[in-house]
């Protein structure tokens, strides 16, 4: 079925538009457009259409397969149901193996730790060298000890690793054999091809059967026809396969030499007997020898059938500092296809890990008559097992296998080319994982993180661990892009690694961790430096017996006041060092004086003010009256710093069309009292008493007036809206009471009525893509960014909630809250019974969660660095302070350093970040951070201590704040290049010299180019054609406040397979891609803004009565938005983890049932960020290529 006749469908972020980028499924002349011209590389995806009769396949045309498809049959997959094809769960942290030793070309290297030096292929071969040369290829010299991590548990007499690949050519799969895990209790449909062709048309032609009887039906339809096809075109399913082939197990017996190829790859699962019949492609035996095949090998019973490698970690844990991969560059001959596949890729692009050279050339057959064909250019190589982020070992065909299936869209060349072109397709088994290495890191960090030693990287985002604060800040306050800062400003250059810090200033602790202690130091207030005007904190040096203390910033020497004199130790410490929180730990709070105040005069409590929009399609939508009911139980909810006080927040109420109506709603009143004011060129507050209210004092009245607003406007006609009025007049009165506080506006369309801050549509489709487009982004009109300054002057914080139907120009209505450190909630085609717990949700928690008002942010540093740029949602009046009209736990604002100086090894570089807010009881505070960080003189020890995650953070903040500025073609070409400078810059000073045809990663930056091509991909720099304006600015605006846990989850989305749960442990996820998933699967999705529950289409009958109460696939309701509350552990289970998945966000995240094939699909699959997507974006395995060969360019 062809996915352009898809009907229209709401877009990833809910704007329901044409057809899921229907301009980019269209066949898209196997080109990618801007940066990626230069290799035109796979796209992963089926050509609709009928599919050829026989054995050759035609590269599909664009967009990614269906999972219907041929589904990656991996090694962790086999048993029914049980498919965990992450990494295995580890047991023991990997070893960590010294920084920067190759991973080189093609190395399986079972035996666990790998070879110190690069393999090296001199100047890039010929292709019939590289054929002939991998044909020989030597993979770790000597035999291997036992199986390598993540492999298969270590059977007798594997064979030598020396010539073991010799025979294989790197598997053309060119169809992947049907999933196993599909549904024990009865033959599900016939799985597999067979299945796909149902989805593209037309069952397979049954002349076509040539496997014999005792297979069952399904299976006999999965291989093609029983001619034998011409070596060029002969593919075989996976080494792990599912259609009859010799079980998959350790071969045991005599090397595989070249004259012995018929030997099962040792990187095949360790299933003992073939799994039961259930499974498509299985017959009940050992399945029956192919076509011109040899006899099964004789297998290692393994603890059963299907039964999972050992937990171990897989080999890109051994892998050491760099990565390196073959990617010899030589171009093919001219009939042959060019490298980068000028086709459209195979879905089987996207695998899990780490090193490039692997695929990149395959490993040729042997020479002669069993010459097998290398893998065609676009070529769906049909999923090899997955190797969990194991480097796998090209495996190649094996002679003898039935090629391709008959009737199936073609993934390969045009036509097939010449079998020496080997293909330099990368296994995405054998590139970077980003599973592997969270899974690596999970399994090395068991001990708290203790925050004393300066420069120590902390564990990534996605790991959980305790941290104790001794004297640095927690990186849940403070994540910095390197913990080994250049010395030189030279050196940074050089490097071009980004100097950022991402600062979540009030973030939320675990309940195990201690909130930051309170310091008071009375009327005399915080202790400081007197030049630079440090607070105190552990880095100031006490002297002359503790009389005086040198700043640790900018080494000024300063007194120390009587009252807080105290003796020195033996050591130069205070000897009350450890009973007081600013010498000893990271971060504390200090109270702030009545200097610190605005006016010199101690602030009022904060307000809430509740701006509620009653045109038309508010009160229609069934919105005014949810809120209006909402607000009744929010009110008992109001922030408050002691849990047993009440809330000492005040609340007022405003509703709006066209004209304002206040409420006076004063305790002493029966009933509340409606105020219009219908001139609104000239905003002021009708009333001054009883407008802001206690809400314990007037609770009646408050209750009245929220029963009443619904009634009164249930049967208004009015359409037209204003805005810019309804924020001048909370700001107005807010000014009237004199205090600070935040404004909740719920608005619903674009404010076109004649006021202020009136607006016009100005969506123009064909400015996509131009170099106009970034006119888009920036505000139609001054008045907002005036408003916006006079709200920040005031501590007037605004959230916004938006609930559009069509175009609301959000670049310009979101001036006001990105200025003053608010939110942006936005709820398209909103409907009160689809939308409203994700909407309630989010309004409760914005209503309760800790936010300070009024703020101030200074960042300081020691000498030789400052801070010289922030993103964020503030506002900036000078070059150092961050002013925030609001600060909530959630915001975070990322701070990038410049050198203006030499910094020294030996004092390393502070930073300290103090923030003064008023707290929501109206307490004046200080809250500081301090960190310090390493310093290097070589670019070994950059690169040896850096964090993708924040790095990824910066880059994405930095790219979308560009886009306002510069076209979005610009903004991705200047990622690239930095990326690529960076990785090319530790290729030429720190790797040990290797062909030019490896790509050398660093460590701690091998997943840098998945990531970043995620950030590239994304809808703001990318868009699909259903990606509306207002969704790229949402998206722009709330990327530029989020933090590195979410930005990490937003760009690289969580994939869990949810077949198989155990209480108190998450099933390991599984790398973001189609061919990861199981036709037999269920699996969660969660980007931080959405949750996905896909179900394949074979699903066992047990699991869906688990999970839906239905027996069939086909009665699940693929409207639901929750599931089902079932009386069984399963479904428990798979509640509590949404629930868990829901708390560790900031933003409720709806829950969508996506089935397999059916439309809804369309939008799971734009979150599979690893595979090429619909508007145009590179494959991971295309986007390394790519990335290769420009650092390349810079090195040449």
């Amino acid at each position: 079925m062809n996915v352009n006749q898809h009907t229209p469908m709401a877009s990833p972020y809910g704007q329901p538009q044409p057809g899921y980028g229907q301009p980019s499924y269209a066949p898209q002349d196997g080109g990618y457009p801007g940066p990626y011209s230069p290799y035109n590389g796979p796209a992963s995806a089926h050509q609709p259409g009928v599919p050829p009769q026989g054995p050759t396949r035609l590269p599909p045309t664009s967009a990614p397969p269906p999972a219907s498809a041929p589904q990656p049959y991996n090694q962790y997959t086999h048993s029914q149901g049980d498919m965990q094809n992450g990494p295995p769960p580890m047991t023991q942290a990997p070893p960590r193996p010294a920084a920067a030793q190759p991973y080189t070309q093609g190395h399986v290297n079972m035996s666990g730790s790998l070879p110190s030096y690069p393999q090296h292929y001199g100047p890039p071969p010929s292709m019939q060298q590289v054929t002939n040369q991998m044909t020989g290829m030597q993979i770790t010299p000597g035999p291997p000890t036992s199986a390598g991590p993540g492999y298969v548990p270590p059977h007798s007499s594997q064979p030598p690793l020396s010539t073991a690949y010799s025979a294989a050519a790197q598997p053309s799969y060119t169809q992947a054999p049907p999933p196993a895990s599909s549904a024990p209790t009865q033959p599900p449909p016939a799985s597999g091809p067979a299945a796909s062709q149902q989805y593209y048309g037309g069952p397979p032609p049954s002349s076509q059967q040539p496997f014999n009887s005792s297979l069952p039906p399904t299976s006999q339809q999965q291989f093609t026809s029983s001619v034998p096809p011409p070596p060029s075109q002969q593919s075989f399913p996976p080494s792990s396969f599912s259609g009859p082939a010799p079980p998959p197990t350790r071969p045991q017996g005599p090397p595989m030499s070249q004259s012995q190829p018929q030997m099962p790859f040792p990187s095949q699962p360790p299933f003992s007997a073939p799994p039961p019949v259930s499974q498509p492609g299985f017959a009940g035996g050992p399945p029956p020898p192919v076509q011109g095949s040899f006899p099964p090998q004789p297998t290692q019973p393994s603890s059963q059938p299907g039964s999972f490698p050992p937990p171990g970690p897989p080999p890109t844990s051994a892998t050491s500092g760099q990565y390196t991969t073959s990617m010899a560059q030589q171009p093919p001959p001219p009939t042959q296809p060019s490298p980068y596949h000028s086709g459209p890729p195979p879905p089987r692009v996207q695998m899990p890990p780490t090193s490039m050279g692997q695929s990149n050339h395959m490993p040729p057959g042997p020479p002669g008559p069993l010459q097998q064909p290398p893998a065609q250019p676009g070529m769906q190589t049909g999923f090899p097992p997955q190797q969990n982020g194991a480097f796998g070992q090209v495996r190649g065909p094996q002679p003898g296998y039935a090629g391709p299936y008959p009737g199936q869209p073609n993934y390969g060349a045009q036509a097939p080319a010449p079998a020496p072109s080997a293909q330099k397709r990368l296994d995405p088994d054998a590139i970077p994982s980003p599973i592997q290495v969270i899974e690596d890191d999970k399994a090395k960090s068991t001990e708290p993180f203790t925050t004393g030693v300066r420069g120590q990287a902390p564990p990534l985002v996605t790991t959980n661990f305790q941290v104790k604060d001794q004297g640095n800040a927690s990186p849940r306050f403070i994540r910095c892009t390197a913990y080994n800062m250049p010395c030189t400003s030279d050196m940074a250059k050089q490097s071009q690694v980004p100097l950022a810090a991402v600062i979540k200033p009030l973030a939320t602790l675990p309940p195990d961790e201690t909130p930051p202690y309170m310091v008071d130091h009375g009327e005399a207030g915080p202790i400081r430096c007197n030049r630079c005007k440090a607070y105190m904190c552990p880095y100031m040096q006490f002297i002359e017996g503790g009389r005086r203390f040198q700043c640790g910033f900018c080494s000024c020497v300063t007194e120390v006041p009587p009252q807080y004199f105290q003796h020195l130790d033996h050591t130069g410490k205070r000897v009350d060092c450890y009973d007081r929180p600013e010498l000893s730990l990271g971060t504390y709070e200090f109270l702030a004086t009545v200097d610190y105040c605005k006016n010199n005069k101690l602030p009022q409590p904060p307000a809430f003010i509740f701006l509620i929009d009653v045109s038309y399609n508010a009160v229609k939508s069934g919105l005014v009256s949810l809120i209006c009911n909402e607000l009744k139980t929010l009110l008992d909810l109001l922030p408050r710093e002691n849990p047993e006080m009440d809330s000492v927040v005040r609340v007022g109420f405003v509703t709006y069309n066209k004209v304002l109506h206040f409420y006076n709603v004063k305790p002493t009143l029966a009933q509340p009292q409606m105020l219009v004011v219908s001139d609104v060129s000239d905003m002021f507050v009708p009333l001054l008493d009883g407008f802001l209210v206690n809400v314990n004092e007037s609770r009646q009245v408050i209750e009245s007036l929220l029963d009443q607003i619904p009634e009164m406007f249930a049967d208004t006609r009015e359409t037209e809206t204003v805005f810019g009025p309804v924020i001048q007049a909370g700001l107005e009165a807010l000014k009237a009471a004199d205090c600070a506080g935040k404004l909740f506006v719920f608005h619903t369309s674009l404010p076109i009525a004649e006021a202020p801050g009136k607006l016009k549509n100005r969506e123009d489709k064909k400015l996509i893509g131009t170099d106009k487009e970034k006119t888009l982004f920036q505000p139609q009109v001054g008045f907002y960014k005036d408003l916006a300054k006079d709200c920040v002057a005031q501590g007037c914080c605004v959230d916004l909630f938006l609930f559009p139907n069509q175009y609301v120009d959000l670049a310009t209505l979101g001036v006001v809250p990105v200025s003053t450190g608010g939110s942006i909630y936005k709820y398209t085609y909103f409907q009160a019974q689809a939308d409203q717990e994700r909407f309630l949700n989010d309004l409760r928690r914005d209503v309760q969660k800790q936010v300070g008002f009024d703020a101030v942010m200074r960042v300081r540093t020691s000498t030789g660095i400052r801070a010289t740029d922030f993103f964020g949602s503030f506002y900036m009046n000078n070059t150092t302070d961050v002013e925030l009209a609001g600060l909530d736990c959630d915001k975070a604002i990322t701070v990038e350093f410049k050198h203006d100086d030499k910094l020294s090894e030996e004092t390393g570089a502070l930073m300290q970040c103090a923030v003064l807010y008023t707290s929501c009881s109206g307490r004046r505070r200080l809250r500081i951070h301090n960190m310090a960080v390493n310093c290097c003189s070589q670019l070994a020890d950059l690169y040896r201590n850096c964090e993708t995650d924040t790095i990824i953070n910066y880059f994405a903040k930095y790219a979308f704040r560009g886009v306002a500025n510069n076209p979005t073609k610009a903004v991705r070409d200047t990622l690239v290049n930095q990326c690529a400078q960076i990785l090319a810059c530790y290729r030429k000073n720190c790797a040990s010299p290797s062909s030019a045809g490896q790509l050398i990663l660093p460590e701690c930056m091998k997943l840098l180019p998945v990531y970043l091509n995620c950030v590239l991909k994304s809808d703001v720099l990318m868009p699909g054609a259903d990606v509306s304006l207002d969704d790229r600015a949402y998206l722009k605006q709330l990327i530029s406040c989020m933090d590195v846990t979410e930005t990490h989850v937003f760009f690289y989305p969580r994939l869990l397979p949810v077949m198989k749960l155990e209480s108190g442990s998450l099933p390991v996820a599984v790398r973001d891609s189609e061919e990861r998933l199981s036709k037999g699967g269920v699996y969660l999705l969660e980007t931080g803004l959405h949750l996905f529950l896909w179900v394949g289409a074979s699903v066992q009958q047990e699991l869906l009565l688990n999970i839906f109460g239905t027996p069939s696939f086909s009665q699940i309701d693929p409207n639901l938005t929750s599931l089902p509350v079932l009386d069984n552990p399963f479904s428990q289970r798979l509640r509590e983890i949404i629930d868990s998945f829901r708390a560790q966000r900031s933003r409720y995240m709806k829950l969508m049932v996506v089935k397999q094939e059916d439309r809804s699909e369309l939008i799971f699959k734009h979150f599979l960020v690893e595979d090429k997507s619909a508007s145009g974006g590179a494959s991971y395995v295309d986007f390394l290529c790519h990335m290769h060969k420009e650092i390349r360019q810079l090195l040449s």
